[in-house]
């Protein structure tokens, strides 16, 4: 039974104080010293280790993955921190594997801290900063968004690439990269998520990387103005990071990242449209093989085992519009806004190495397939843009 200090039975009866009180004040400054003590000595360091408990290994070595994808970020500014973590955690896992001690650390950091950094990515977008690109300029970012996104998944069938792989390879190709692809990933409950994944990441790094020296020579070749190498650039390049460095190379910065931001917009409705689509699906499935007595038994083992459905929208889709919103009043500090990048860089970069360390590259690198699927779904969206710019920029 628990009893108060103001209990009088406890008053009464000092061995009955609570444990870790005490009426004598040498005996609480005793308390205290030790403490103190434990904190020097490195004991409270063990006891803020033991906090974390299964997930301080994976966390630990996530933290020196994304200390060193910032420093080569820092050295190659074109290459984001989390391109770089992801590729590393990849190439971990096939030179080290990954141990049992490190997979609960590197579990949270690819899907807890993969939520928070897409919330935060909100905080990063201001709606009237985008609207003030003009009608023209959203009309190009949705239709070129919006056809990659619809056209890619058929085009990956006709391959014979597995639905999961198709929607990852649409998705951060339309959208934004490896953020759009990391949280398609985390809000639809994909079979073969690892390896779709891991060929949608490659195509992302590939296709983005060679964009950032084809698009300056073919907009120089077609005799594009500045403003429409700006827009074309933000519609059609698939990482932020890559487009910030064609953009600062041609002089065409803000344009380039506005528009891109606008693209990230569309990472919101698109998830959870596709969330509810593949809810609805898997619901209607169910109620088929519901009377099919054969199923029934299994189904329900299923159940028991912890099978989820996907969320109608996802909690952190949710707080990434309402972030956005929120930016969008002005009431945010400047102090915040300049620091959020970096921060949102960083636990990204967490997040994706978590999600790198389950690829296998060998599998990678016999992705053809997926490959071509990724230049074909460039091709669109880069032709597309194109068109829109040509049209109405």
């Amino acid at each position: 039974m628990l009893t108060s200090p103001h209990d009088p039975a406890t008053r009464d009866h000092p061995r009955r104080t609570p444990a870790g009180t005490s009426r004598d004040p040498r005996t609480r400054l005793a308390g205290r010293s030790r403490w103190t003590a434990a904190a020097l000595t490195g004991r409270g360091f063990r006891t803020g280790v033991g906090v974390l408990g299964p997930l301080w290994p994976g966390v630990a070595v996530t933290a020196v993955a994304v200390v060193g994808a910032v420093l080569v970020n820092r050295l190659v500014p074109a290459i984001a921190p989390a391109v770089v973590a992801v590729v590393a955690g990849a190439v971990t896992a096939s030179a080290a594997g990954v141990g049992e001690r490190l997979r609960p650390g590197l579990a949270f950091v690819s899907r807890r801290v993969l939520r928070v950094a897409v919330a935060l990515l909100g905080l990063q977008i201001a709606v009237p900063q985008v609207l003030a690109l003009g009608w023209q300029s959203l009309a190009v970012v949705v239709v070129a968004t919006g056809v990659t996104f619809a056209a890619t998944p058929p085009i990956g069938r006709r391959l014979g690439l597995s639905p999961g792989t198709s929607l990852l390879i649409a998705t951060g190709v339309a959208i934004c990269g490896a953020a759009a692809i990391a949280a398609m990933r985390e809000s639809t409950d994909l079979p073969d998520d690892d390896e779709a994944a891991a060929s949608a990441l490659g195509v992302v790094v590939l296709y983005g990387t060679a964009a950032i020296a084809v698009i300056p020579l073919l907009a120089s070749a077609l005799g594009l103005s500045s403003a429409q190498l700006g827009v074309w650039t933000g519609a059609a390049v698939h990482e932020v990071a890559q487009v910030a460095a064609i953009g600062a190379a041609s002089g065409v910065l803000a344009t380039a990242v506005t528009v891109k931001l606008g693209r990230v917009i569309l990472l919101a409705p698109i998830v959870a449209l596709t969330a509810c689509r593949r809810r609805t699906t898997l619901t209607a499935a169910r109620h088929e093989k519901r009377a099919d007595p054969a199923v029934a038994g299994s189904q329900a083992r299923g159940r028991r085992e912890g099978g989820r459905r996907p969320p109608v929208v996802p909690l952190f889709v949710v707080a990434f519009l309402a972030l956005v919103a929120l930016r969008s009043t002005g009431l945010v500090p400047a102090a915040v806004t300049d620091a959020l990048p970096g921060t949102t860089n960083v636990l990204m970069a967490a997040a994706l190495f978590g999600l790198g360390t389950g690829i296998d590259v060998r599998k990678l690198a016999q992705g053809g397939r997926a490959a071509l699927l990724g230049g074909i779904a460039t091709a669109i969206i880069a032709v597309t843009s194109l068109a829109g710019v040509a049209l109405l920029v």
